[in-house]
């Protein structure tokens, strides 16, 4: 095997190259020579997660192929005390999978089997690398599929979206992840082995799962998941309904919850979201609209007939200028298409785009628009708009150029505005991407300093040592009262808090 120091960054000093060393010694025996990676070119591809915006070169990557070897290598880690970040297929968008400069970058995407499905309980037991899509088509034979469907399940993981809580065009009506699991099995920071949840459909004890699920990684690395399997609606409708102004869009959004009725999804898209996808996959989208709206009903056919009038009487009267109803299922997925396409279009017309995630309540969806129409001239960037209207979950886009850095500069300005802008409208800085590096700064604006301590104490049961993905989603007191003391002198926002200092 190459010497260690082979593959050093340049520019490193002496400690790095000494720590590397002390951590390859301490891992080659318990993994094969294949599964542990430490030079320069093969620790690129694991710099950054889907934020490319942000990156860090690991000391080294280790690649188990087995929950004993997991084990092991958490087990000297620990005993160590070397960071670990754990990473599935590496397409999250906030950096919660970006490696630490002197720890471990724990690959688990070779725990890709498909474990058990039993079709008479409706769950399917799953390795951590398992595909989100992958479920879904291995379980189609039996007329189910898994509810969640990120726009990224082609490729990402069931790790990756037990750890950010991923949702998807239809988690309005079918939940986030959370509520599609019934059981993780992993490893404790120290490596010993670990289960939450259970097969029924409550456990005993404390609800540690939804602790777990959505803590990025912080609080045990999961190994095995337990989900839950829906059965496939007979019929599956869309319409996609026209608006000549953001306003009378956002209103219908909250018109059609307010009429009772919970759609199977129901997305919206401004103008130059709606150009992009269409200029890419050729949906259908009427591109003179100023937003659209995908309104999914599913069910028996009786049920879809009768939702799919009551939306059309409630959109119609929200102010619609233009109703088409998918009258086949390639209609519908072609509908679909351009909403799943939403982030590779807008890399066709920028070289860099940042994808934010946020939510706020459904009847400020206008005001979000407008608010971001305004940032657009303030921060002399361009932001195209896909929101999981449903819920309130915000994917604005910012398109950027990372090489010129005062334009990355002004982007991360324009996403932390978009952020704390949720927050004053009473949202949450994050929705399905999680907080990672790319929100922590704006954890401060949202949460007291006593409710980050409750935080940091909540991974401290967990991981006492604090060596699982460190650094990510709780912001320290200190960076919080930096953050705070540049806004006072920007003249942007308050924090009470400083006072203390």
């Amino acid at each position: 095997m190459t010497a260690v120091t082979d593959g050093v960054l340049a520019g490193t000093g002496p400690d790095r190259r000494a720590r590397q060393a002390e951590i390859v010694a301490a891992l080659q025996p318990l993994l094969p020579a294949h599964a542990l990676l430490w030079q320069a070119e093969d620790t690129v591809p694991y710099e950054c997660d889907g934020l490319t915006a942000y990156r860090e070169r690991p000391l080294l990557v280790a690649l188990p192929e087995t929950e004993a070897q997991v084990a092991a290598v958490l087990k000297a880690c620990h005993g160590l005390n070397v960071p670990v970040v754990a990473r599935g297929a590496g397409t999250g968008l906030s950096g919660g999978a970006m490696p630490h400069a002197m720890g471990v970058t724990l690959g688990l995407a070779r725990f890709n089997r498909i474990v058990q499905i039993d079709k008479y309980s409706r769950t399917a037991v799953v390795q951590c690398g398992v595909r989100n899509l992958a479920i879904s088509e291995a379980v189609a034979q039996h007329g189910l599929y898994y509810a969640p469907d990120p726009s990224s399940q082609i490729a990402c993981t069931i790790g990756g979206n037990i750890a950010e809580n991923s949702g998807g065009v239809h988690c309005l009506k079918y939940g986030l992840t959370l509520h599609n699991v019934m059981k993780l099995r992993g490893f404790t920071a120290e490596g010993e082995p670990v289960e939450f949840g259970g097969d029924a459909l409550d456990a005993p004890g404390l609800d540690l799962l939804s602790v777990v699920v959505g803590s990025e990684g912080m609080l045990a690395v999961i190994t095995e998941v337990t989900v839950k399997l829906t059965p496939k609606p007979q019929l599956a409708r869309c319409i996609m309904a026209s608006f000549g102004d953001v306003r009378h869009a956002g209103d219908a959004v909250a018109a059609i919850i307010a009429a009772g009725i919970i759609p199977a999804g129901l997305e919206m898209m401004d103008k130059p979201m709606t150009a992009a996808v269409e200029d890419f996959v050729h949906a259908g989208y009427d591109l003179d609209a100023a937003a659209i709206l995908l309104c999914e009903s599913d069910g028996t056919p009786d049920e879809v007939e009768e939702e799919i009038g009551r939306m059309k009487a409630v959109l119609v009267g929200a102010g619609a200028t233009r109703l088409s109803v998918s009258e086949n299922e390639a209609q519908r997925l072609r509908f679909w298409s351009g909403r799943k396409n939403a982030f590779p279009a807008s890399g066709r017309i920028s070289p860099d785009y940042m994808c934010m995630d946020s939510t706020i309540p459904r009847k400020r969806l206008a005001d979000m628009l407008l608010a971001i129409a305004g940032m657009e001239k303030k921060y002399r960037l361009r932001c195209c708009n896909v929101f999981h209207a449903g819920d309130g979950n915000l994917h604005p886009l910012i398109l950027f150029d990372a090489n010129d850095p005062d334009q990355l500069h002004r982007c991360e300005q324009f996403g932390a505005d978009i952020l704390e802008t949720s927050v004053a409208m009473g949202g949450t800085v994050s929705g399905e991407h999680g907080v990672g590096v790319e929100k922590l700064n704006s954890m401060c604006v949202q949460f007291s300093p006593e409710e980050r301590e409750q935080m940091l104490r909540l991974k401290s049961a967990f991981d006492p040592a604090g060596v699982l993905n460190p650094g990510k989603v709780i912001p320290t007191l200190h960076r919080c009262a930096e953050y705070g003391r540049m806004h006072v002198r920007k003249g942007l926002l308050a924090f009470p808090e400083l006072e203390r200092f």
